[in-house]
């Protein structure tokens, strides 16, 4: 789902596929169907090449109804302009030293689960120790990630604080709050969790708080009794689904989310 350059082979194979789609003998029922199939195969060159382009041109030749064909094109253009979406909402997404990371594709075996923090948030600070044990417990599982999503924090600031914590989780910046959108998150601490299908597609299978120790905020229980985090990447990494899918968490806003 994750864009890659256009190689000339892949450009041929998409115009070749044009082509062929153009010397079919009209026919009044595709008259929206052929302009849909041909802007896939400019989508194709963008998001897998020749591989879009041959996959569209077997896939219009399997019979079948036109209302019914017309249907699952709808579906599959969907898709496509949906992941372009998300490919240009994570290139906004940078590392410390400034270059572009996409996190959900840097190890397809795991579980990812990104972690949401701002260095000004006291329940953020707090969960320091619980983060880095919960990482550490699940490495073998997940990949964990620390992201934040203040636009106003320099990498000299992050750095500062993941020394001061004692963090030992790679670190990523999300000024156009990309990641922030993609995992649903709100506040922080929050996480988001993620697993791959058989396709290597993503997706998100929890997002809220880790556990339940906050109430509300300057109000703890002496220990968290629900474990949310957790629960999600056994699930995930288990293939099933977690038992809750969403629970929002106690903390401090992400400013400017729209």
């Amino acid at each position: 789902m994750f864009r890659r350059s256009c190689s000339d082979t892949d450009a041929k194979a998409i115009v070749a596929a044009d082509t062929r789609l153009a010397e079919m003998t009209p026919r009044p029922e595709w008259t929206l169907t052929l302009p849909a199939l041909r802007i896939l195969f400019s989508l194709g060159c963008m998001l897998g090449g020749s591989d879009w382009g041959l996959f569209l041109y077997r896939y219009r030749r399997v019979p079948m109804s036109c209302r019914r064909f017309q249907s699952r094109l709808l579906w599959i253009l969907t898709l496509v302009l949906v992941s372009s979406v998300c490919v240009d909402a994570q290139q906004a997404v940078v590392d410390l030293e400034g270059h572009p990371v996409n996190p959900l594709t840097e190890n397809p075996g795991k579980v990812v689960v990104l972690i949401f923090v701002r260095l000004d948030c006291p329940v953020s600070s707090r969960y320091a120790p619980v983060i880095q044990q919960i990482s550490l417990q699940y490495a073998g599982r997940a990949n964990f990630w620390l992201v934040d999503p203040d636009k106003n924090d320099s990498p000299l600031a992050i750095r500062k604080y993941l020394a001061d914590y004692g963090y030992r989780l790679p670190a990523l910046r999300d000024p156009e709050h990309a990641l922030v959108k993609l995992g649903h998150v709100l506040i922080t601490p929050e996480v988001a969790v993620f697993y791959r299908d058989h396709a290597q597609v993503s997706h998100l299978a929890y997002d809220g708080r880790i556990d339940d120790w906050y109430v509300a905020l300057g109000s703890a229980r002496a220990a968290p009794t629900t474990h949310e985090l957790e629960d999600a990447i056994r699930a995930a990494a288990a293939g099933k689904p977690a038992v809750k899918s969403e629970v929002r968490g106690v903390g401090c806003y992400i400013s400017d989310l729209e």
